[in-house]
């Protein structure tokens, strides 16, 4: 039997059907649902091994931010030029990511997350050995376009591979694998640097990331519904130009990169302010400030529930309503506060991300791949630029103006999320109008 198309709006099929030779036809049997779910073959390979793939993507998509103040000191620079040893990454990723995606549909989503994976971890062994901050800057660049393939092709396997009602907790699952490396990468080169260097800190990470390829090739199952799509540029641009025409995925995209500029200016920025008076905390310590990610982890994975209980856009309010009040905490010059800020933050970030991030594999009937891939590119053009815009308000007007900058996108957040409950309740009224008149 054929692969299932991941073109198709209709559950893949799962089992075959036989004709009679009799004139009558035989009725078809029942039609099976063989994709992956919660307790089923494979599901719990699947989990370990996308989990082994986003701890790898964000230790080392990251590596450089939590090591940003040595960094600063080594070259001489300041933070909003440092930060760009961040920004050049997630930025790569963002301009990468769609062409990228282009061609996991050609290749296959296994074959395209081992390829980036493989490369991301080869340059990241290489990076240590920057003689300058222009090569780190630039090796940072290379790293980020080759994790690009990763995140969508991510999305989109899951998308297939994973029954729908089961597919928020896997995508949970998977981000959730985001927040640990984050948070191990960040703590690993605080104490590594702290140790020794900098530069040791990164071949930690660099290390740590190998380990990680190697246990998911081992472990992920083969896809069973992937279908191999178009190369043609023009199949992609009607397919890009399609998603981009339909307003609840536009919603979503700039919904994912309004969190990220909230979490990218935060992170890229905190490791200054700990490191001043009146925390000044030494480079170990603050790189365990990062444990904090471990509640991302927590309301990542708990996106599922929180969407069953709220509904989307409840579950994106209470979201955003976490970050802000994490984002005002933060003002105040008390470390508890600062730590009670920065969990919050955390834990509304990541929770918002899943729900979006689910939401637009659940939108898309086709082209999951080019979906997944233009909200990953909105998300990390919102880490790159949420970066750079936050060390340049720290540089200017210190830890309040970083918040500011966080207080402004999470009001974005609202705004589209209240446009599109109004937007929804016009076109019920619309459809119920429509329906009386028939």
């Amino acid at each position: 039997m054929p692969p299932a198309s991941s073109k198709a709006s209709a559950p893949p099929a799962g089992a075959l059907t036989s004709a009679s030779p009799s004139s009558s036809p035989a009725p078809a049997p029942a039609e099976t649902d063989t994709r992956l779910a919660p307790g089923g073959p494979g599901y719990r390979r699947m989990s370990f091994a996308l989990f082994a793939a986003g701890l790898a993507t964000f230790a080392l998509l990251y590596s450089t931010q939590a090591l940003l103040p040595a960094i600063s000191a080594d070259f001489a620079v300041a933070a909003d030029t440092a930060s760009w040893t961040v920004s050049a990454a997630t930025g790569a990723l963002a301009l990468f990511v769609l062409p990228l995606s282009a061609l996991s549909e050609r290749f296959g989503r296994r074959t395209m997350m081992t390829w980036s994976l493989t490369v991301a971890v080869v340059v990241g062994l290489l990076v240590p050995f920057a003689p300058d901050l222009g090569w780190l800057i630039a090796l940072r660049a290379v790293q980020g376009a080759a994790l690009a393939g990763l995140p969508a092709s991510a999305m989109a396997y899951l998308a297939e591979e994973v029954r729908p009602k089961a597919l928020v907790a896997a995508i949970g699952l998977f981000v959730a694998g985001n927040s640990i490396g984050g948070m191990s990468g960040r703590v690993v080169t605080g104490w590594v640097a702290q140790a020794w260097d900098w530069r040791a800190a990164l071949a930690a990470v660099g290390l740590m990331a190998l380990v990680c390829a190697v246990v998911f090739r081992l472990l992920l199952p083969r896809p069973r519904h992937f279908r191999a799509g178009s190369l043609r540029p023009r199949v992609l641009a009607r397919t890009v130009r399609g998603h981009l025409a339909n307003p609840l995925l536009l919603r979503l995209y700039v919904i994912g990169a309004l969190f990220m500029t909230v979490f990218g200016a935060v992170y890229t920025v905190i490791g200054y302010r700990l490191v001043d008076a009146p925390f000044s905390l030494p480079q170990g310590v603050v790189g365990s400030i990062f444990l904090v990610y471990l509640v991302g982890t927590v309301s990542s994975a708990a996106a599922g529930k929180l969407v069953g209980r709220l509904g989307r856009r409840g579950a994106l309010y209470l979201a955003v309503g976490t970050t802000a009040v994490g984002l005002l905490l933060s003002l105040a010059d008390s470390l508890a506060a600062v730590l009670l800020g920065l969990v919050l933050i955390t834990a509304g970030f990541f929770a918002g991300h899943a729900v979006a991030s689910s939401s637009v594999s659940r939108t898309a009937t086709e082209g999951r791949a080019q979906a997944s891939a233009l909200y990953q590119s909105m998300y990390y053009l919102g880490s790159s630029v949420g970066g750079t815009l936050g060390a340049f308000a720290f540089h200017s007007a210190g830890w309040p103006g970083t918040v500011l900058l966080g207080l402004l996108a999470v009001l974005g957040v609202v705004s589209v999320t209240l446009y599109g409950s109004h937007a929804a309740r016009v076109e019920r009224r619309v459809l119920v109008a429509a329906a009386a008149h028939r």
